[in-house]
C-alpha cells in the first residue's frame, strides 16, 4: 500500500522491500485527472566504470511492472560511460578564478560555478566570450531577481556539471561529471536489453530537465517533468539514483 506523503527523505515508515530491492514511497502526483505512484529504489554507490543497464537490471526489473517509467539520474549514466574530468588535468586560469567569487553560493541544487574547477571546466566548454557574457547577464538578472541566467545562457552541459565537491561523497572530491553522452541511445538501451521502459533526466531541487525518453515509454517529456519536478530522488545521501514512477489505476 503505497503512503501519500510530502517530502524527499528517506523515512523508515515509508522503506518497503520487494523480491530483494528496497524503495521508497517519494508521494503521489496529479497530472490531467490521473495519479501516479513515485519510488525511489535504493542502490549501492555507482562507480565509474560500471554498466549502467546491469545495474538497473538488479534493481529496477525485481520492481517493474508494465507501464512503469523509470527515472535514470543523468549523473550515475555520466558515471557509467566514465565521461568524468580529473581534477589534476584542470588548469585553473585568471578567468575562472575571478568570475568564480562573484558566482552565487546557494547550493541547494548542488556545489555550483563558485567552485573555481567548475567555472574553469564552464570556459573549457562553452569558451571565454560565451562564459564572460553569460556572467554579465547573471550579473544583470540577479539584480532584478531573476535566478539561473548563467546557466540559461551556457546550457545543459554547464547546468548538468557535477563533483570537484565532496559534501555528500567523497569520492566526488578529484573529479567532475560532465553530462551524458548520447542520452537517447542511452535510454533506449536500456529498454531494449532490459524491457524497463525509462527516461534520463538531471533534475535538483530547483527543477531541472528530462534529457531523454526511451522509444516505447508510455509517459513523455512533459508529463515526466511534471512528475520529477520536486526531485523525488533527492540531493544528498539518499543513494536512490532511480525513481520508478506507476500510474494507479481505480
Amino acid at each position: 500500500m503505497a503512503i501519500w506523503y510530502e517530502g524527499n527523505l528517506n523515512k523508515s515508515e515509508n522503506r518497503h522491500e520487494e523480491n530483494g530491492a528496497v524503495y521508497y514511497v517519494r508521494g503521489g502526483r496529479e497530472s490531467e485527472g490521473r495519479r501516479y505512484e513515485r519510488y525511489a529504489v535504493a542502490t549501492h554507490f555507482i562507480e565509474r566504470g560500471e554498466d549502467f543497464v546491469e545495474v538497473m537490471r538488479r534493481y529496477v526489473s525485481p520492481l517493474y511492472q508494465e507501464g512503469d517509467v523509470v527515472t535514470l539520474s543523468e549523473k550515475v549514466v555520466s558515471m557509467c560511460q566514465n565521461n568524468t574530468v580529473e581534477m589534476k588535468d584542470v588548469k585553473v586560469g585568471f578567468w575562472a578564478k575571478f568570475l568564480s567569487r562573484f558566482a552565487s553560493t546557494n547550493d541547494s541544487a548542488g556545489i555550483g560555478v563558485h567552485n573555481v574547477y567548475k567555472m574553469q571546466v564552464a570556459i573549457m566548454l562553452c569558451g571565454k566570450p560565451k562564459v564572460l557574457y553569460a556572467a554579465l547577464a547573471a550579473g544583470v538578472g540577479r539584480i532584478f531577481g531573476k535566478r539561473g541566467v548563467f546557466y540559461e545562457i551556457t546550457g545543459p552541459q554547464v547546468a548538468g556539471l557535477d563533483g570537484f565537491y565532496s559534501t555528500y561523497f567523497e569520492n566526488y572530491k578529484n573529479f567532475g561529471i560532465l553530462s551524458p553522452k548520447e542520452p537517447d541511445k542511452a535510454a533506449a538501451k536500456v529498454e531494449e536489453e532490459t524491457g524497463v521502459h525509462c527516461c534520463i533526466a538531471d533534475i535538483n531541487d530547483f527543477g531541472g530537465e528530462v534529457l531523454a525518453v526511451s522509444p516505447k515509454a508510455p509517459m513523455d517529456k512533459p508529463l515526466l517533468q511534471k512528475l520529477l519536478k520536486d526531485n523525488p530522488a533527492g540531493n544528498g545521501h539518499e543513494m536512490t539514483p532511480f525513481v520508478l514512477m506507476r500510474e494507479k489505476k481505480g
